[in-house]
């Protein structure tokens, strides 16, 4: 693949929109959890909800304008690098943009300014309230902004005339045949991406001894949410994957690393593939023959389109896609390991004198970041070479002025800027987290051990309490 001035603008477009698709992921489930604690505070009375909520609004705030700057640039690189796009889909991706603009955008734009602010300005009522809007916006814009990437995969209920795509039916428009795998496989991810984070920061104060109140209920609720949806997103992540087969199975043969559709599927656990070629470099397989096909077709002598079947100019970037979803995976199954272990501490009532596990889980905060990006690639880079599948090229949607050397300065330009934003947002987002939730014990109450105890220490402290 040679390095010219349309890759350069398919890299710039990849590296702003992976970077700004995390905050977004993350501000999604942060609204609701934010959303949820105040609303167990109106209802139980209990101070450490309120505290907590002005903690993570504060956090929040901070991800989601990094969110916004982040993603201004996105909607001039449509005009700018891929016009051919603009002009090609614009029909029917341009309301779609703009619905979320009305509904979502200007929901989340009214009642923000009283969810940051309103503390002690405005009714508790009304800032509750204030909070559940803001939740409903932020997955508001995710159902229209992953419509519209949906339709890109798997278009419905429009007509090409003169080669430019027209709307017909917008409810087939809407609800094509990837959303809604494409719509709760991404919303669950951002709800669990939001729920580790939440668990490892509660885990991180439990190891330092401080906040213990807090770090107690950041823990279950984080928990509770990570046990259900890990477990359910392998599932949901299936039903995508069967989607994706029917619709997309070019994409599919290149995540299994597929080649020789005449023959039924093993499970590649690692392997090289090589795009040029007809097969892998190096592969290393589950020991159960014939377990791909089971996945994709529930059979182990099933079959699905490998690679050849495709023309080399028609397969995606092989290599990519192939990785891309093992760390996917990876991460999920490390994500499932994690909550059926807390779960089951919690269920023993030992979750809380369990020091070794607390020291692993405040480390996995970016697991679901990372597994979003990872996703993400399988995603974009296994629909290539369509940008609209069946309707546009990626080639045929860029610009035909852009020059290699302005695409190639304005890229190293948003790495800059962007690399500079990421890290004082991160450096300011760690320097609230030190700091922790405003009005709470540092110090663990009275009485109360200093560290986490032994499952005997713990039970010999009881009984001491107990003959007291």
């Amino acid at each position: 693949m040679d390095l010219d001035a349309v890759l350069l603008a398919r890299i710039q477009f990849a590296f702003t929109v992976s970077f700004h698709i995390i905050f977004p992921s993350f501000t999604i489930g942060l609204a609701a959890f934010i959303a949820t604690l105040l609303v167990r505070w109106r209802i139980t009375g209990e101070d450490r909800f309120q505290r907590l909520a002005r903690f993570w609004t504060k956090i929040f705030a901070v991800s989601f304008a990094m969110g916004v700057v982040s993603g201004i640039v996105l909607s001039y690189q449509f005009g700018t690098n891929w016009a051919g796009f603009s002009k090609v889909t614009g029909n029917v991706l341009g309301p779609l943009i703009g619905y979320e603009v009305l509904t979502a955008f200007f929901l989340e734009a009214s009642f923000l300014g009283i969810m940051l602010f309103g503390w002690n300005r405005v009714s508790p009522n009304l800032h509750v309230l204030s909070a559940v809007l803001v939740a409903v916006g932020t997955s508001l814009s995710a159902f229209w902004i992953l419509a519209a990437n949906s339709w890109m995969h798997t278009p419905a209920g429009h007509e090409i005339r003169d080669g430019i795509a027209y709307p017909v039916d917008w409810l087939a428009i809407i609800f094509n045949p990837s959303f809604p795998y494409r719509f709760s496989h991404m919303f669950t991810a951002a709800y669990l991406t939001t729920s580790i984070v939440v668990l490892a920061v509660g885990a991180r104060y439990i190891v330092q001894n401080r906040f213990i109140e807090e770090a107690k209920t950041m823990v279950r609720m984080g928990l509770g949410m990570v046990a259900i949806l890990a477990p359910l997103q392998l599932v949901i992540g299936d039903m995508h994957g069967l989607n994706t087969k029917e619709y997309q199975p070019a994409k599919i043969a290149a995540i299994e690393g597929h080649w020789d559709g005449s023959k039924p599927a093993d499970f590649i656990l690692f392997g090289w593939p090589n795009q040029e070629g007809t097969g892998n470099a190096v592969e290393v397989k589950f020991p159960f023959p014939g377990l791909a096909s089971y996945i994709l077709t529930h059979d182990f002598a099933g079959t699905f389109p490998g690679l050849n079947e495709f023309k080399p100019e028609d397969r995606p970037p092989v290599a990519p896609v192939f990785f891309a979803f093992r760390v996917m995976v990876g991460l999920g199954l490390l994500m499932i390991l994690m909550g059926t272990v807390g779960a089951y501490l919690w269920f023993r009532g030992t979750l809380f004198q369990s020091r070794t596990y607390f020291q692993l889980v405040q480390h996995s905060w970016p697991m679901g970041f990372i597994a979003i990006l990872a996703g993400w690639w399988v995603t974009e880079s296994g629909r290539q070479p369509w940008l609209a599948t069946g309707i546009l090229r990626t080639y045929d949607a860029v610009s035909p002025a852009i020059t290699f050397n302005a695409v190639l300065t304005t890229l190293i330009l948003f790495v800059v800027v962007y690399t500079a934003v990421f890290s004082m947002g991160t450096y300011y987002i760690n320097r609230l987290i030190n700091k922790g939730p405003s009005g709470a014990a540092e110090e663990p109450p009275h009485g109360q051990p200093t560290r986490p105890l032994s499952a005997a220490e713990d039970a010999t402290r009881e009984a001491i309490i107990g003959a007291r």
